[in-house]
């Protein structure tokens, strides 16, 4: 299978690791390890300190996806598979879909979501959101005009990247709804699960209110464990797990021994994972509340109820790529252009799970008054 480049992955290569501050990053600054052992129980250590580097359990050793079951309301060990979110994402799209197959995905959306399907042949049809005053709804009722008896997979992502979008209970029902009126798979990317700025906002995972669904959750947003790259698919579709299985074999094969102890501690101690990367989202998001006031001729931004990420306008003539650009080249901040998500040249995505924010924005407004 030939598969076009990765735009966004591509971008981040040319000036992640070059450019002094990175304002557009999906994930929170990473935990040491020295913090995630200091979190760990007594069994956990022993786990830790007795650790051996053989093959593991290619679906996930056994205290792993015990400790990931738990994290939902009606899955267990056996629903469970674990690997990297990538991987995950990819061997899905191959045992499900074949060439001709119609697909509806939201979009804007992280590029493999849909790029894999539609290299293996399959016909995408993308869902977009409602924009007013850059505040994105994403509605059910334009879903269901999408969908129709040729529809093989419905591709969501909540909450949403970039656009910080998380429905309602209701609309999540809508939404389920429309899958099991005609039994379609719905296929959740949960990477940003339980990052809601009010608990109120917080949704089920699509996993445990569908038979039918499919979850994707992992270490790397939530948690702030991007370097793990540990994540899993979750789901009481055993037989579409079992052919995922199968198709690993081809691929990592198992997981990494040490990954494993240490996701499994983070998900026994989530509250000290999750909640100081929310409490930072919303310190970071309220600084960037009052910039945008002081700045209205260039930037609007119509906030956002969870995820690390928005995507906010541009107010100007030129391109959202040339600005991002200048920016990256004059003072250093890496920003990601709306292009990157096939998304118009109007916007760019900020990423709000930085300890040095506001250090950036001062940059940022530094170089607009020059």
């Amino acid at each position: 299978m030939k598969i076009k480049h990765f735009k966004l992955e591509r971008y981040f290569a040319k000036y992640e690791f070059s450019a002094k501050y990175l304002i557009s990053s999906s994930d929170c600054d990473g935990y040491s390890l020295e913090y995630i052992l200091s979190c760990a129980s007594k069994e956990e250590l022993n786990l830790w300190n007795n650790l051996k580097f053989g093959y593991t359990d290619s679906a996930g050793s056994e205290f792993l996806r015990e400790a990931i079951s738990n994290q939902y309301l009606t899955v267990n060990p056996d629903n469970v598979l674990v690997m990297s979110p990538g991987e995950a994402n990819y061997i899905l799209m191959n045992v499900i879909l074949e060439r001709g197959d119609e697909v509806v995905c939201m979009a804007p959306a992280y590029q493999s979501l849909y790029q894999v399907a539609e290299s293996i042949g399959a016909k995408i049809k993308f869902w977009l959101p409602e924009n007013t005053n850059s505040s994105y709804y994403y509605n059910s009722d334009k879903l269901n005009e999408l969908v129709n008896d040729k529809t093989k997979l419905i591709i969501v992502n909540f909450p949403h990247n970039p656009t910080g979008f998380i429905p309602t209970i209701t609309d999540l029902n809508k939404i389920v709804e429309i899958a099991a009126r005609k039994n379609i798979v719905l296929f959740s990317d949960e990477m940003y699960h339980q990052i809601v700025h009010n608990p109120k906002d917080e949704i089920p995972a699509l996993c445990d209110v569908y038979e039918n669904a499919i979850s994707l959750w992992g270490m790397a947003k939530s948690f702030g464990l991007a370097g793990m790259r540990f994540g899993w698919l979750a789901t009481k579709r055993t037989d579409i797990l079992n052919d995922v299985l199968a198709f690993k074999d081809y691929l990592s094969i198992c997981n990494n021994a040490a990954g494993e102890v240490l996701t499994t501690i983070a998900l026994n101690h989530k509250d000290k994972f999750i909640q100081p990367n929310i409490q930072k989202i919303i310190a970071n998001k309220n600084l960037f509340n009052s910039f945008v006031a002081e700045n209205t001729d260039l930037l609007e931004f119509g906030d956002t109820n969870a995820c690390s990420t928005a995507l906010v306008k541009l107010k100007i003539q030129e391109t959202a790529y040339n600005y991002c650009e200048q920016l990256v080249n004059n003072c250093g901040i890496m920003m990601i252009p709306s292009e990157m998500f096939d998304y118009g040249n109007s916007h760019v995505r900020i990423g709000f799970g930085r300890e040095n924010f506001g250090d950036i924005l001062n940059v940022w407004q530094d170089y607009m008054m020059r």
